[in-house]
């Protein structure tokens, strides 16, 4: 293995650790915002660094199509092309095998799909999509798999799993070891426990850098979800970084750090701040509310993002009504470090073996609700 994984702490399941990469640390529990077309939406690099995220996420599908992996290699990579020099995870393009259905065909050998941009035809397979994923220069390269869609029968859910196992084998094949370059397995099986189980036990023999529980988040709901992870997460080597892909809201990546997950990446804060919506301690606003209009009040008087330092709601409530681009601006950047301020807040607790009463307080809080804007 040639990327270095410590746990640090645990509290009962719950780890703290830290991931060495040939780009910097990654702290854990992390939360990777999602830079789909190199790019947080409506954020600069430096200020997503200034949320206190380590690492970022990136999209092979995407990039492949616009601009394209050879351009970006020739420009020097990911990192230097869109000036973020930290760690950067990218997506080998399963999610889309998934969600593109419409326009692609899956084989053995691979997917062939339209470009929904235009239309041009592509394939990617275990051994292109590790290929692309190299001339980005990823610090953590993804196996290419087929993200199984819910609901599925046990047959379809297994003959999908299976073949994602097979295109792991290949996707290990075709990775070129570097010191500080990893290579993540992604486990899937969809919501059975034997064919989870399976799953784990295929990627374990092949060995991975980390191991990512893939398939879950596209529509089970929460209480499925924690179910899947409470028998995943521990079959998982416990040497290696667990990483939940597509999570999610602040309540499940609470509930899944206590199963054991280390991990996540989600477009939810980014997607949320364009549209008004507003993650706090005591839960969730939409500043397009009425009752933010002469709200001289910050979104959350103990956040210090520039949303609540320097702009009252009411200000916000404008930006938004008027249809400005700065509204979403501060309050992706507000989200971004609200995420950020949840894991670091879940770091410190596991450390101290403080992680019930750090639950506690932020299931009281989000009962009681907002106590600044009636």
């Amino acid at each position: 293995m040639s990327m270095n994984f410590d746990v640090l702490a645990t509290d009962g399941a719950a780890r703290r650790g830290r991931i060495e990469t040939a780009h910097g640390v990654i702290d854990t529990p992390a939360f990777m915002p999602v830079g789909t077309a190199a790019t947080v939406k409506c954020m600069r690099p430096g200020s997503v660094a200034e949320t206190g995220a380590q690492i970022i996420l990136g999209n092979t599908y995407h990039l492949t199509l616009r601009p394209g992996a050879d351009r970006i290699e020739k420009l020097g990579g990911l990192h230097r092309f869109m000036n973020w020099p930290g760690p950067i995870l990218t997506d080998s393009g399963g999610f889309q095998v998934m969600s593109l259905a419409k326009l692609r065909k899956i084989t053995e050998d691979g997917v062939t799909f339209q470009s929904h941009i235009d239309g041009s035809r592509h394939v990617l397979s275990p051994e292109i999509s590790i290929q692309i994923q190299h001339k980005l220069d990823a610090d953590i390269t993804m196996a290419f798999d087929e993200c199984t869609p819910y609901p599925a029968s046990h047959d379809d859910a297994a003959a999908s799993m299976r073949m994602s196992m097979r295109w792991a084998k290949r996707s290990k094949a075709a990775f070129t070891e570097r010191e500080g370059y990893g290579l993540f397995g992604i486990v899937q099986g969809s919501t059975y426990e034997d064919l989870r189980g399976e799953s784990v036990q295929a990627l374990s023999e092949i060995g991975f850098d980390g191991y990512a529980i893939g398939g879950l988040a596209v529509g089970e709901g929460q209480t499925e979800m924690f179910s899947v992870l409470d028998y995943t997460a521990p079959a998982l080597p416990v040497d290696r970084p667990r990483y939940l892909m597509g999570v999610g809201k602040p309540d499940d990546i609470v509930g899944a750090v206590q199963r054991g997950v280390d991990m996540f990446d989600c477009v939810l804060p980014t997607r949320s701040g364009r549209t008004a919506q507003a993650f706090t301690r005591f839960g969730q606003l939409n500043l397009k509310n009425a009752r933010h209009a002469e709200d001289d009040r910050p979104i959350d008087p103990e956040c210090t993002c520039p949303a609540c330092g320097e702009h009252t709601r009411a200000y916000l409530h404008h930006l938004f009504k008027a249809s400005e681009v700065l509204g979403l601006m501060l309050l992706t950047w507000h989200n971004l470090h609200y995420y950020q301020e949840l894991t670091a807040g879940l770091r410190v607790a596991i450390e101290a073996g403080e992680l019930d009463a750090f639950v506690n307080a932020f299931e009281r809080q989000r009962a009681e609700g907002d106590p600044f804007g009636g």
